[in-house]
């Protein structure tokens, strides 16, 4: 049973945009906050932006990624502006108990790539 299902990646060039999607089940929605994660090759799981009562991001992309969600929609997005390379990876998003972020790890997606060039 699937519960995560994530959207929206995809190859872009530096400076250009993408919007990921999140769709939940209404039970996972109705029991867990929302995460955005990414791994880069060879690199650490980072917790990318997280919502719950606020916005939260990792420094890296503050003022270019923008969190947002509709809980009626059981939706989460990522809208990614001003890409540069650094950004490129496997996103994943992510849901566990508000208070655990940014260490969510009770569900994963199954990820999607973005690639910058």
């Amino acid at each position: 049973h699937v519960q995560l299902v994530e959207s929206g990646g995809g190859s872009v060039q530096a400076g250009g945009s993408l919007r990921l999607a999140c769709a939940a089940s209404k039970y996972t929605y109705m029991e867990n906050c929302m995460g955005w994660f990414r791994q880069a090759p060879g690199k650490e799981r980072e917790a990318v932006a997280g919502i719950y009562e606020d916005a939260y991001y990792v420094d890296s992309v503050k003022g270019r990624f923008t969190i947002s969600q509709d809980k009626s929609k059981n939706t989460m997005w990522l809208q990614m502006n001003s890409l540069n390379p650094e950004d490129t990876a496997m996103y994943y998003c992510a849901a566990d108990r508000c208070t655990y972020w940014p260490n969510y790890n009770r569900l994963w997606g199954q990820g999607t790539q973005v690639t910058v060039s």
